[in-house]
């Protein structure tokens, strides 16, 4: 129900923008994240987005130089990734929250898409 692309090789410095697609029954009146896991470590979270676009919130990490939007006539959530760094690495996987906010914790939300793999080099 939820569909991530836009993941690949990028040099250290470089862009990218993930791209989530949505079934809009799971879509439309939910929060929406996006989280990464690199090996060995836990999933954490990156970014979220209310469903209204009033309100997002940012991982530490990556405040600054990631941008999480979201277009709810097209059902589509993105990540515009720029400045990236090594430590960047990771599957990075969008979700569906239980709720219209989002949430830092990954226990709400739902739905998860099968993830897309970023690697940025040094």
């Amino acid at each position: 129900q939820l569909q991530a692309s836009g993941g690949g090789l990028v040099q250290a410095g470089g862009s990218l923008r993930l791209s989530c697609t949505a079934s809009r029954r799971i879509f439309s009146n939910n929060g929406m994240g996006w989280f990464r896991q690199a090996p060995g470590k836990e999933r954490e979270f990156v970014a979220g987005i209310m469903w209204n676009s009033a309100r997002t919130g940012y991982a530490d990490s990556v405040s600054g130089r990631f941008t999480i939007s979201r277009d709810n006539a097209k059902i589509t959530v993105d990540l515009q990734m720029n400045g990236l760094k090594p430590e960047d690495t990771a599957v990075y996987y969008c979700a569906a929250s239980l709720r219209a906010t989002f949430s830092r914790s990954r226990e709400d939300y739902r739905y998860w898409g099968q993830g897309t793999q970023v690697t940025v080099s040094s």
